[in-house]
């Protein structure tokens, strides 16, 4: 008999047929909303298997009401939604979806520089507003980013990937990092710096770090005081490592340029929040990875460490106990 599993988002259709052949299929079929918690803990209490998503809340109350629960297959790179200590206590395999969006994620991100720098959301508005009326010297200066300083922090796949893409438009390119990458630093032409340094040089900062305790509000409001007043501020990690009310002021004031954002603090963003009247500011809902080719990828990468857990075999990218 095949092993029932809970799928809590539908997946793309090479990964769902892959799915139904090894498995008992229970889905949350709403492409718009995510499966409530609730739903989510009714559903997998006799099944083997959860395929979940980073929007997912996978707790140790959740875990301990799945008794018959094997593996947890996550389709994503991060996996700060899951308890992973609860999970290896009751050794359940955990498994996640690595470098499949790192060149989508780096592709956005640059998008993301480009639109901030020249001002293409405010842009986009003033045509749609009918402001257009004729064109002028001074209408909607932006910045040129050819030759610019950016600040990257995180040099792990994404963020090597962005230092690659910034080459092009020849960029001085800074990193900070908890672990020095000299090889890199050759390769890429780039140059290391102390966190406070990067944000003082620094014209665009763009993050790329996982969520840590140690990570979590990491640009606050001492961060926006060393950053330059003409920086802008790029963001497609995760939401939480932006302190939001100190973003809102920084933007507010003035203190930062502005900010491109495809993660939020909350995510979503509820639709009367004040951060969304300001006009220095993009926000798109989390695309980094929104490719065909990519969503495709992660989604095979995902269904495949979940039959491995339930048929026995190691998982193809395994989540390691901690």
């Amino acid at each position: 008999m095949k092993p029932k599993v809970y799928v809590t988002r539908r997946l793309p259709e090479i990964a769902w047929h892959e799915l139904i052949k090894s498995c008992q299929v229970d889905v949350w079929d709403h492409e718009t909303s995510p499966a409530p918690y609730q739903e989510i803990k009714t559903r997998i209490h006799d099944k083997e298997g959860l395929l979940c998503l980073l929007t997912d809340r996978i707790d140790a109350e959740l875990i301990d009401s799945a008794p018959e629960l094997k593996v947890i297959s996550q389709c994503a790179v991060g996996y700060d939604n899951i308890d992973i200590k609860a999970a290896n206590e009751r050794g359940i395999l955990i498994g996640n979806t690595p470098g499949v969006l790192t060149d989508a994620t780096a592709d956005l991100t640059f998008a993301l520089l480009l639109a901030g720098a020249r001002r293409l959301g405010e842009a986009i508005d003033y045509v749609k507003a009918g402001k257009w009326q004729t064109w002028g010297l001074t209408i909607l200066l932006g910045r040129e980013v050819h030759g610019r300083t950016l600040g990257i922090i995180g040099l792990g796949r994404i963020g090597t990937a962005l230092a690659k893409r910034a080459r092009g438009f020849d960029m001085r390119v800074l990193y900070y990092d908890i672990t020095r990458h000299p090889r890199k630093e050759i390769d890429l032409g780039i140059e290391y710096k102390e966190f406070d340094e990067l944000l003082i040089e620094s014209d665009f900062v763009s993050l790329h770090v996982n969520l840590t305790n140690e990570t979590r509000g990491m640009i606050n409001k001492q961060a926006f005081e060393h950053m330059k007043q003409t920086a802008i501020l790029i963001n497609t990690s995760r939401g939480s490592v932006i302190d939001s009310e100190a973003l809102y002021q920084a933007l507010l004031t003035k203190q930062i340029a502005y900010a491109c954002l495809d993660v939020t603090d909350p995510e979503p963003l509820p639709p009367d929040h004040p951060i969304l009247e300001l006009p220095n500011l993009i926000i798109v809902p989390h695309i980094a990875s929104a490719t065909i080719e990519s969503r495709n990828k992660m989604a095979l990468m995902a269904v495949k460490n979940l039959i491995a857990g339930l048929y026995g075999d190691p998982l193809p990218n395994p989540i390691l106990a901690t």
